[in-house]
């Protein structure tokens, strides 16, 4: 199992400089990825292209790009030349994204979800894979009448998907290679998510798909105030169904219930609940919740448990 975090540098000067500062202390400290959020700021797979070609070794990961407001196309261009950039060490992850940010920031309507990941991931696995797609969908067209592979990217992409509901874990068994939930514990992973996964990937004929599982945590003795602070910052997740009934189902009532806040031993021990419960990998996220010191804190101790 490999452990690395997200970066987020947004409130820096200059965000990709403090973006690959960050990275470079990662590495250092034997995190084994970087991992970038897709709001409507930084482009994810340029930054993810950007870190992995300064620091060489670290994986580096998109978490996640909403399927509206995109197309197959231009998401295989930006994936494919991440991977080229970094040899091999990029992982893109696909989302529904929500409702509100669909329709406020795009003005598109947030119908059909399911049907229009599916069409998508469908038309990117082929372009990912040879450069070309002819695929014409009820949603989507995506057809390369110019090739569309990047030299470099012969490999393809890892396609992983911020899945967590019945349908979504459905198609992504059957058209992924893993995916990226968030704010679910361990009991939501190991009763609900993994398990309906990997039956989709096994009736679809496909290999063991990877878990790799966003976790919001830090290493800290302040527990109390660190927890106050996570449910506040958390509490905008609460106003979207899926994540409301994924910390349900992890026994959470609130978005921080979910949260991995302690010292060592109990951080380490979430860790390990997380592999038990079937995740491939861990990614810690609001490292920096406490502060830098306990953000160094967190990533010593991930770091020993990645090696």
């Amino acid at each position: 199992m490999t452990v690395g975090v997200a970066l987020d540098a947004s409130g820096a000067r200059n965000q990709v400089d403090a973006t690959v500062e960050l990275a470079r202390e990662a590495a250092a400290a034997g995190l084994r990825s970087a991992w970038f959020g897709q709001t409507f700021g930084a482009d994810s797979p340029q930054l993810a292209a950007i870190v992995g070609r300064e620091v060489p070794g670290l994986h580096v990961g998109t978490s996640a790009i909403p399927v509206f407001g995109r197309h197959p196309l231009l998401v295989s261009s930006q994936a494919q030349t991440a991977q080229a950039a970094t040899h091999g060490r990029y992982h893109l992850g696909l989302a529904l994204g929500t409702k509100l940010l669909t329709e406020s920031g795009f003005g598109l309507p947030f119908e059909r979800p399911i049907a229009r990941l599916r069409e998508f991931l469908t038309a990117l696995r082929q372009l990912t894979q040879t450069g070309t797609a002819d695929f014409h969908g009820e949603l989507l067209t995506a057809t390369t009448p110019i090739p569309g592979r990047v030299p470099g990217a012969e490999d393809g992409v890892p396609l992983l998907v911020a899945a967590m509901g019945p349908q979504a874990l459905r198609v992504s068994g059957e058209l992924a290679d893993g995916i990226l939930p968030y704010l679910a514990g361990p009991r939501a992973l190991a009763d609900h998510i993994v398990p309906a996964l990997t039956a989709a990937a096994e009736a679809a004929g496909r290999p063991a798909p990877r878990i790799v599982a966003l976790v919001h945590g830090v290493v800290t003795d302040d527990v109390a105030a660190v927890r106050a602070k996570a449910t506040d910052d958390l509490a905008f997740y609460e106003q979207i169904p899926s994540y409301r009934r994924v910390v349900e189902l992890s026994g959470g009532r609130r978005a921080a219930d979910v949260a991995v806040i302690g010292d060592e031993k109990t951080v380490e021990a979430e860790v390990r609940r997380y592999r038990d419960a079937g995740a491939t990998e861990v990614i810690f996220s609001g490292t920096g919740i406490a502060g830098e010191e306990d953000r160094r804190r967190t990533w010593a101790l991930l770091g020993e448990l990645a090696g």
